[in-house]
């Protein structure tokens, strides 16, 4: 039991660190920690988005991979986990596998507009500039409150399904 008080206070001090802007500090915690509990996955989230801020996205992979390797991620983690990993492995010019990533993300949590939208910037790098219009305009007309942008909706939808649609 005090193991678990322990690793909960040095969790909560090096998000803490992370929030307040002392992020190679939290980093160097956080990678300590990842250390002594291999198998934690909220502390290779956090270990993950700490190095990703860092703009050390190469290290951060490792970690991310590790938080969705295993079990008790809250939902909320998991989603910022698929969103980091597919986003590092498009920066890293791994656009396979940033699809596969972000597609997984969506498979858990259908229709989340953030995802989407790193989905669509994913699809570009990958070379599928249409299917990554597709489905930026899917999203806007999904999340939009802009009363234009719903008065268009049906249009929209119909010319994203078929962009080269003249009429």
């Amino acid at each position: 039991m005090n193991d678990d008080r322990e690793r909960d206070a040095a969790l909560s001090q090096a998000v803490r660190l992370r929030e307040q802007g002392q992020i190679q500090q939290a980093r160097e915690e956080l990678v300590a920690l990842a250390q002594r509990h291999p198998q934690d996955t909220e502390i290779a989230y956090q270990a993950g988005w700490a190095h990703d801020v860092l703009g050390l996205e190469a290290e951060a992979v490792p970690f991310y991979e590790r938080a969705l390797s295993g079990p008790g991620l809250a939902a909320e983690d998991r989603h910022g986990v698929f969103l980091g990993l597919g986003s590092t492995y498009r920066v890293l010019g791994r656009h396979e596998l940033s699809l596969r990533t972000l597609r997984g993300g969506l498979a858990e949590i259908p229709r989340d507009p953030a995802l989407q939208a790193f989905l669509a910037m994913a699809l570009y790098n990958a070379g599928q500039g249409r299917e990554a219009v597709r489905t930026l305009l899917k999203t806007l007309t999904a999340t939009s409150a802009d009363p234009r942008v719903r008065s268009y909706r049906r249009a929209i939808d119909h010319y994203a399904d078929d962009l080269d649609a003249m009429e």
